[in-house]
């Protein structure tokens, strides 16, 4: 997949959380038709393992009110907050722990099983992958290694 205008890094944050400004870029890509189709399926809370459900899950909350107030107009931190007040309460230590853990999906984990296919699939054989944020990184045209995009959260 190549890089996709208005879909930001993984990394980057909103608030304390790494992905969750993602997840409403592509709320928002998706509701004016520009977001490639290979996104759409993993997009909400349905599927357990999607990065979108297990956001959701971690805040309390619905993707369909997410989506609501990110598509009435509400920017990143008022869709943060409005899920910080009417969700699971998180703490500091929480949302590190969050960031942590997302960052490193697929290193020896239930996802492990899917990366190696994925990296094949994507033509990125030989680039240093260890986890699904590496992929999705790499397969949107940004380099996490040598950024060392980890280190800013």
């Amino acid at each position: 997949m190549p890089h996709v205008p208005g879909l930001r890094s993984v990394y980057a944050k909103v608030g304390r959380l790494v992905y969750f400004g993602r997840m409403l870029d592509k709320i928002r890509l998706h509701a004016a038709g520009q977001l490639p189709a290979d996104y759409v399926p993993n997009l909400g809370d349905e599927k357990f393992l999607t990065l979108d459900g297990r956001c959701c899950r971690f805040l309390g909350v619905r993707y369909a009110d997410l989506r609501e107030r990110a598509l009435a107009g509400a920017n990143d931190e008022e869709v943060l907050a409005r899920a910080h007040a009417h969700g699971t309460p998180r703490s500091d230590e929480d949302c590190h722990i969050w960031n942590r853990f997302l960052l490193k999906l697929g290193w020896r984990d239930e996802r492990s099983a899917v990366l190696p296919q994925r990296i094949i699939d994507a033509g990125l054989s030989g680039k240093p992958i260890e986890t699904i944020v590496d992929h999705i990184e790499y397969d949107e045209g940004r380099d996490p290694v040598a950024t060392k995009a980890w280190e800013g959260i």
